[in-house]
């Protein structure tokens, strides 16, 4: 019983509670101690779900007051367009001005994003999706983006379909993610490459291209949240997006990891394959 119970805590069940109602000694006294463990276990596990939701509101909570006086900013500087100023300077602190409220706008989206897929507190709606067709809407949607950084993008689809089981919007973040990490840090004049492969139990997309940066830090440091390949460069970015796309995919049963070598960086999105 004694083994039972430790195997059961091991796997998880911390609420499990071997039986001691017939055990004497020493065997009672394990019996207990590993109760405890279990009870203690358990209520950790509740202070952690717990101060998670917490941060989670918060984060919430903040965004949306952060939102609302941006919202009238941008609106602001909308209606000061319309008014059609002649001063040249004027028209240049515009243009600054619209820039960084929609910067500071998607970052406040992003962090929501991020805090509510870390935690879990998303919904899903799984449904049987065609990835070859949502890599090359994906595509679709960044072919003038990447041209305008002169960067040349390769598929490698197959020909036949390749279903997974997953969210369509999630999974659209993930590769609208993954794409708009290539063309934001990708060296201009490269090419980038993309790939969708499967063997029946698994489907992969790949995605490689040549960093503009060094990429001065560790693969699994590029995950967290705010990280970027360069820790001095001031860009747009917020360091978010990697860190949403592997939470997203997690969530989803799937896993997304990243490889850099030199200057290549190569990112890699696997879910398991739902058979026809």
């Amino acid at each position: 019983q004694i083994r039972r119970g430790m195997q059961r805590i091991s796997e998880g069940d911390v609420r499990y509670q071997i039986p001691t109602e017939r055990m004497k000694g020493e065997l009672y006294e394990e019996a207990k101690l590993l109760n405890e463990i279990g009870r203690g276990m358990d209520r950790a596990v509740e202070e952690s779900l717990k101060n998670e939701r917490m941060k989670t509101e918060l984060i919430t909570n903040v965004s949306h007051d952060i939102k609302t006086p941006l919202t009238s900013i941008i609106n602001y500087i909308e209606l000061i367009r319309r008014e059609q100023p002649k001063d040249a300077k004027i028209q240049e602190y515009l243009e600054v001005l619209d820039k960084k409220s929609q910067q500071l706008k998607r970052l406040t989206e992003d962090v929501v994003e991020a805090s509510k897929a870390s935690s879990g507190a998303v919904k899903l709606e799984k449904k049987k999706l065609n990835l070859v067709e949502m890599v090359c809407q994906t595509n679709g949607e960044f072919e003038e983006k990447m041209q305008l950084r002169h960067l040349e993008i390769f598929l490698n689809l197959p020909e036949q379909p390749v279903y997974i089981l997953a969210d369509g919007q999630k999974t659209w973040r993930i590769l609208e993610n993954l794409f708009e990490n290539a063309w934001k840090y990708s060296m201009p004049n490269t090419r980038v490459y993309a790939e969708v492969t499967a063997d029946g139990k698994e489907a992969v997309f790949s995605m490689k291209n040549i960093s503009e940066y060094a990429l001065n830090i560790p693969a699994e440091e590029l995950m967290e949240r705010f990280k970027r390949g360069d820790a001095s460069r001031n860009s747009e970015g917020s360091g978010l997006g990697l860190s949403i796309a592997e939470s997203l995919a997690k969530l989803q049963g799937g896993s997304l990891t990243l490889v850099v070598d030199g200057d290549l960086f190569k990112a890699i999105l696997k879910f398991p394959c739902e058979n026809v």
